[in-house]
């Protein structure tokens, strides 16, 4: 005997038609209500049965609701966007900061440059002024 068999001859038989009835009982077609309006790009044509109609409609919904996510995906990715831009033009600030920085740094080694040349040629000068002063000395010194 199945498993299924055992269940059911161990059920008292009118508890599970009552559980049948509860599962099997059907609404009045009058209450039935659409979940959500259907949408306004679809109507129902004359003729179709009641099965039709909402097979349609189940139909339609799954649709619709599968395009309002898209639609919610897209409004994502324009956050997205808009996030991106924001980033990019940070950037090109930060961009121009650092051109900025490095003009000011090349600047700063252009007047060190300049001023170690400036030293060195200042130290050969006073270099070549000793030396001429001592050899004025030394000729002074022999001539007397």
């Amino acid at each position: 005997m199945s498993v299924s068999a055992e269940v059911l001859a161990r059920a008292p038989s009118e508890q599970m038609e009552d559980e049948i009835n509860t599962v099997t009982s059907h609404r009045p077609r009058s209450n039935i209500r659409p979940l959500s309006p259907m949408p306004d790009y679809v109507e129902h044509r004359n003729g179709v049965n009641e099965v039709g109609k909402l097979s349609a409609e189940a139909v339609v919904r799954e649709y619709e609701a599968a395009v309002k996510e898209i639609e919610a995906l897209g409004s994502e990715l324009q956050l997205a966007a808009k996030n991106c831009e924001v980033m990019v033009a940070g950037v090109h600030d930060m961009i121009a900061e650092i051109k900025e920085f490095a003009a000011g740094y090349r600047d700063q080694g252009k007047r060190f440059f300049l001023q170690i040349e400036a030293v060195s040629l200042m130290t050969a000068e006073v270099r070549d002024t000793c030396e001429a002063l001592k050899k004025k000395i030394a000729t002074d010194t022999l001539s007397q």
